[in-house]
């Protein structure tokens, strides 16, 4: 008889107990082998975004149906007053979500920065995205954290009235410095002026860009010197970005010859010199060509210009030097003349003759 009444005493804690365990099972079923099947299915699409979901939710999902029966078998076992057990359910839910939700944000940041991966014209992968990615994980476990506090019972009004006000007091006193954070979320999310670029601004300064920062932008000018311009700023200017949409650069020499000069062989001399370079030279964009063309009666010559292509900023000033050169040493051997500034002066005798 006193056995079989202790039998039946210890019949709902058997019971808690197989709810819980079949639970725990079940759940570490979902996670190795019908999620890692999901996984496997998703590996066939065209997207790897789906991966990243199921990798999300698969640890979360399995708690979750763990948690289920841990709540069901206390439930059936446990004298624990509903009230209570529906508050610890409630904030263990709400951590699973945030668990949920901050996974998700994440492997879909990491997503997002793989597709991006080899766009040099706009580093989001380096810079945006860790950024991004800190921001909406933080975002979430503070909303988490709050709805906790609300579970629970604790008044979240006066702590979300106070982070309002810090928060206003904060940025009020750094409103110059979140300028330029925006202006360089702009310049950064734009790709129009990147690292390694040539650029010059409207206010004269010019230069090679070393980083484009959150706050600033620098720039090595040729006498290398580092100017910091702030993004606020460097946002709103007019920028020549010397380097798009290619690197390559035009060279235009202009030129004049003598009134006298043979204009078909002073045609012939410069179409040969620019072809004899553009074949020799490495700095040159041979597909290009060059181009030739008398422009205007100037006051002591026939102006001319010659046109080649560099491949680069840099390079354009050594073929536009060695090109001056040649053209000056072909018209030497060849007689044909650069008037220095001539001016003629003509004037009338108006006296009476005797």
């Amino acid at each position: 008889m006193t056995y079989d009444m202790n039998l039946t005493d210890l019949t709902p804690l058997i019971i808690s107990a197989s709810i819980i365990l079949t639970a725990l099972v079940i759940g570490i079923i979902v996670y190795k082998w019908f999620f890692k099947l999901l996984i496997k299915i998703s590996h066939s699409t065209d997207t790897e975004l789906d991966d990243a979901l199921l990798k999300s939710l698969r640890l979360p999902f399995s708690g979750l149906i763990v948690l289920g029966g841990i709540y069901v078998g206390i439930i059936y076992y446990s004298n624990v007053p509903q009230a209570i057990l529906n508050k610890a359910l409630s904030v263990l839910l709400i951590i699973f979500l945030i668990l949920a939700f901050s996974r998700l944000i994440f492997n879909a940041f990491d997503w997002y920065a793989q597709s991006l991966k080899g766009n040099t014209r706009t580093p989001v992968n380096s810079k945006l995205i860790p950024i991004g990615r800190r921001a909406s994980v933080i975002i979430i476990y503070i909303i988490g954290t709050l709805l906790i506090f609300d579970t629970l019972g604790i008044n979240i009004s006066p702590l979300i009235a106070g982070l309002g006000l810090s928060g206003l007091a904060v940025a009020l006193a750094i409103q110059p410095t979140l300028s330029d954070l925006f202006a360089g979320t702009y310049v950064i999310t734009e790709g129009s002026v990147a690292s390694g670029d040539y650029i010059e601004l409207d206010n004269g300064i010019s230069g090679y860009v070393v980083a484009v920062g959150w706050r600033s932008t620098k720039v090595r000018t040729v006498m290398n010197n580092l100017v910091i311009v702030p993004n606020s700023k460097f946002s709103e200017t007019v920028i020549t970005n010397y380097n798009e949409p290619r690197s390559s650069l035009n060279v235009i020499v202009q030129c004049g010859v003598s009134y006298d000069s043979d204009l078909e062989e002073v045609e012939k001399i410069c179409r040969e010199v620019m072809t004899s370079l553009v074949d020799e030279s490495d700095s040159a964009v041979k597909e290009f060509g060059s181009y030739f063309a008398f422009d205007t009666f100037g006051e002591s010559n026939i102006d001319f210009w010659m046109f080649i292509q560099a491949k680069d900023r840099l390079s354009s000033f050594s073929l536009k030097s060695e090109l001056i050169k040649r053209i000056h040493d072909a018209f030497n051997h060849n007689s044909v003349v650069i008037n220095y500034p001539v001016r003629t002066i003509q004037i009338e005798s108006s006296g009476e003759e005797n």
